[in-house]
C-alpha cells in the first residue's frame, strides 16, 4: 500500500517482512542428476521466508530435472539489488517482485511476457484472480504470476477490550460509531479505563500505509485518471492527516515507537492495523488473546490499501531455464498456494482459495472477504519515485510537525515533478 503493501512490511508492513527481515540464507547445493538448475531471489523473511523455503524444498523433491537454488535478500535492499542486476544482466532466473514495482522492469524490457511460457507449461492464467491478473498485465500480456493479495486488517486484543467494556459476548469489539471522531471516542475510552497500554499502535515508521488504508476508504486518489498529474492536496488527505495528528496529540498513539507490531504482540497496544501476513505470528502466540477483523469504514467505506506478490523472469534467462522457471512458478501458484496461504495472504490461485485446506484455516474466510476491497497502487513506471517521495513527506508531516496543508501541497508539486520528467 504506497502500498496500497510493498510496499510488505512488518511485521508490520505493507508490503511485508519489514520486521521480520531476510537472512540471506541459501538451499543446498544440487545433486548431481539434476538437469537445470534455477537460481530465486526473494525478499521474504522471518515467518514468510520459513514459508518458502518450504515450498522451494517440497518442489525439489517433488522432481529430479530442475533445482531451485534460492537466495533470500534484506528487505530494505532487495529492489537496489534487483534493478542492478536486471540492468546488468547478471542475477536470479525467477525473482520476486511486487505488483507495484514491476512497471519499470516492463518498460526497460528487462522482464519478460509470459504467455508463450504459460500455455508450454500448461498454466492457465485464467486460474488466477481477475483483479491480480489485471495488475500483472501490460499490453494486453502478463509479464508476471501473481501469487497473492495483501493488506491491511484490525487486530484486537481481547483483554484489553473486556477491561474497557468494549468486547461483546462473542469476543467481536465494540467500535461504536464508524466515524473519525466515533473512532477516536474508542480510543479515549481505552485510554481512560486501561491507562497503562496504548489504545492504538499505528504504524508510524511506515506511515505512508495507515495514511493509504484511510485515504482510500475517503475515496482518495493519488494520480488524476489518466496518471499525468498527482491528485494528493486535497480535502480527503488533509482530514485524514488531522485525524492522525489528533491521536497523537491526544497520546492515544504513541508517536515514538519504532515498532508498533511488536507493541500490539506483546500485549501493550489495544488496537493495530496490521498485515494478514502477520496473522500467523500473532495467533502463534498462545498468552496473546488476539481477534482479528477487517477496517473499520472510518471514513466511508471498506477500500483500503493492497499490493500483491508476484513472480518475473528476467529476460536475460537462457531458454532452458526460461521453462525451468515457468515449472517452478506453477508449482509455486498451484500447490505451494496452499503453503503460502498459512502465511496469512489471499492466494491468488482461485483453486487454492477455495480449497478447504485454506478456508478451514482461522479468519481465512474474512480475508477473502476482505480482499475484495483492496485498492492496488495505479498502474506507472513512475510508481517507485512517486511512492519512495510519498513516504518521506508523509514522515516529515507526522513526526516532523509540520502543517499538514502545506505539507500536502509541497508533496503534490514533487509528485508532480516526477510525472513531468
Amino acid at each position: 500500500m504506497l502500498l496500497p503493501v510493498l510496499f510488505i512490511l512488518a511485521l508490520a508492513q505493507s508490503g511485508c517482512s519489514k520486521n521480520l527481515e531476510g537472512d540471506g540464507s541459501k538451499t543446498a547445493t544440487p545433486v548431481n542428476e539434476v538437469l537445470t538448475e534455477i537460481s530465486f531471489w526473494n525478499p521474504f523473511g522471518g515467518g514468510e521466508g520459513d514459508f518458502v523455503e518450504q515450498i522451494v524444498q517440497s518442489f525439489n523433491a517433488s522432481q529430479k530435472g530442475i533445482f531451485v537454488k534460492q537466495l533470500r535478500l534484506e528487505s530494505n535492499e532487495y529492489y537496489v539489488k534487483l534493478s542492478t542486476a536486471l540492468s546488468s544482466g547478471k542475477g536470479p532466473d525467477v525473482a520476486v517482485a511486487h505488483g507495484d514495482r514491476i512497471s519499470p522492469f516492463v518498460k526497460a524490457k528487462q522482464i519478460m511476457p509470459l504467455d508463450v511460457l504459460a500455455v508450454d507449461a500448461g498454466f492457465d492464467f485464467k486460474e488466477i484472480d481477475d483483479s491480480s491478473v489485471q495488475n500483472a498485465t501490460f499490453s494486453g500480456k502478463p509479464y508476471a504470476v501473481p501469487l497473492d493479495t495483501h493488506f491491511h486488517v484490525l487486530y484486537y486484543n481481547k483483554d484489553i477490550l473486556q477491561k474497557a467494556g468494549l468486547l461483546n459476548v462473542d469476543d467481536t469489539p465494540k467500535l461504536g460509531e464508524a466515524t473519525p471522531n466515533g473512532f477516536i471516542q474508542l480510543l479515549k475510552q481505552i485510554q481512560a479505563k486501561v491507562p497503562d497500554v496504548q489504545p492504538f499502535a499505528v504504524n508510524t515508521p511506515y506511515f505512508q500505509e495507515p495514511f493509504l488504508n484511510l485515504y482510500y476508504e475517503a475515496g482518495g486518489e493519488l494520480l488524476s485518471s489518466d496518471k499525468t498529474k498527482a491528485a494528493i492536496h486535497n480535502d480527503k488527505a488533509l482530514s485524514v492527516l488531522k485525524f492522525y495528528q489528533q491521536i497523537y496529540a491526544s497520546h492515544l498513539a504513541d508517536l515514538n515507537d519504532k515498532t508498533p507490531w511488536d507493541s500490539f504482540h506483546n500485549g501493550k497496544a489495544a488496537l493495530w492495523f496490521g498485515g494478514v501476513w502477520e496473522a500467523g505470528h500473532h495467533l502463534s502466540e498462545k498468552t496473546l488473546p488476539v481477534g482479528i477483523m477487517p477496517l473499520p469504514p472510518i471514513f466511508g467505506s471498506s477500500v483500503h490499501w493492497g499490493s500483491s506478490h508476484m513472480l518475473v523472469v528476467p529476460t536475460y534467462v537462457a531458454q532452458e531455464k526460461q521453462r525451468a522457471a515457468m515449472t517452478f512458478m506453477k508449482y509455486f501458484s498451484e500447490v505451494g498456494g496452499v503453503t503460502w496461504g498459512q502465511a496469512g495472504h489471499v492466494p491468488a490461485n482461485r483453486a487454492v482459495v477455495q480449497s478447504a485446506a485454506y478456508q478451514q484455516q482461522p479468519y481465512h474466510k474474512l480475508f477473502i472477504e476482505a480482499q475484495r476491497q483492496v485498492k492496488f497502487a495505479p498502474q506507472t513506471n513512475k510508481y517507485s519515485a512517486i511512492f519512495t517521495t510519498l513516504s518521506e513527506d508523509l514522515q516529515s508531516i507526522v513526526l516532523g510537525g509540520l502543517d499538514p496543508e502545506a505539507g500536502l501541497a509541497a508533496l503534490e508539486k514533487k509528485l508532480n515533478d516526477i510525472l513531468a520528467n
